[in-house]
């Protein structure tokens, strides 16, 4: 309630050469100014703040407009950073998501030509959001799982870990050698162990982003085979742990403050036809 009162408070009117001028602000300011004159006219300012301000930030209307306008910034704010996030990636990267952002837009435009309405639009614009989202995630992922590290495969560790373990089986060498050889071999399974489960991540990532992809597929075939426009399930199970950390490198704590941004609620209006149904 607190922002609906300060945007009450701050709400002004275009005046043309001065641009928007807030009219409660100044009314209060003039009132202040006026009370060091005659005390009256500060009673009188608290009156009429206290009639005007919470009559505003209580009408049902003013809080539909500052949820839009929040939302608005909100989704710019969430669409630089996404910006910045594709920047990370190279072009085919970027042309995969691009497939996708086009289906979505074509099941939204299929709706819009079957004159769905605009609750079940938005509604759907919402849910495809998120499912773009969660494809940026996964590219971002992909990229990372096969971009950091090193170039070693499994195939050359396990033979380096073999010769080690052959070497060792001699007993000409001195404690310090063998003991040396032994904390090598430690690290080289170890080294092991975490590339064959970057493997098992990239599999896991590229299923789910051929899930998604086949998601995007069904979701508009059925767009354009209902015959009434309804609202779009996207919830799907993936395979990846894209919750725990650690899977998209220095993208991070952008991709962290995006996930609030898309968990926030999104509002959307519903006609008075979806109300009554």
């Amino acid at each position: 309630m607190w922002r609906y009162l300060k945007a009450a408070f701050l709400a002004g009117v275009q005046v043309p050469a001065l641009g928007r001028v807030p009219l409660n602000a100044l009314a209060a300011a003039g009132f202040l100014i006026l009370g060091f004159g005659h005390p009256g006219f500060w009673f009188l300012g608290l009156a009429f703040e206290g009639t005007i301000v919470p009559g505003l930030a209580f009408n049902k209307r003013f809080q539909k407009v500052v949820d839009a306008q929040d939302r608005q910034l909100s989704d710019g704010d969430s669409d630089e950073k996404r910006a910045s996030l594709l920047k990370l990636l190279p072009p085919h990267y970027r042309e995969r998501l691009t497939d996708v952002d086009i289906k979505c837009s074509k099941v939204l435009q299929v709706y819009r030509n079957a004159q769905a309405e605009e609750f079940i639009i938005d509604t759907n614009r919402a849910a495809l959001d998120n499912l773009r989202w969660v494809y940026l995630k996964l590219l971002i992922a992909r990229y990372h799982l096969l971009t950091a590290g090193t170039d070693d495969t499994p195939q050359s560790l396990e033979k380096k870990i073999t010769s080690l373990e052959q070497e060792l089986q001699e007993a000409n060498e001195s404690a310090a050698l063998r003991q040396s050889k032994s904390a090598t071999l430690d690290i080289l399974k170890r080294r092991l162990a975490n590339i064959e489960r970057r493997g098992q991540s990239l599999e896991e990532v590229e299923s789910d982003l051929t899930r998604v992809e086949s998601q995007v597929d069904l979701i508009l075939d059925n767009a354009a085979m209902q015959g009434k426009p309804q609202t779009i399930t996207t919830d799907i199970e993936l395979a990846s742990d894209l919750v725990s950390g650690g899977i998209f490198g220095d993208a991070e704590s952008a991709v962290a403050d995006l996930d609030r941004d898309y968990s926030k609620p999104r509002t959307v209006t519903k006609t008075a036809a979806t109300e009554r149904s």
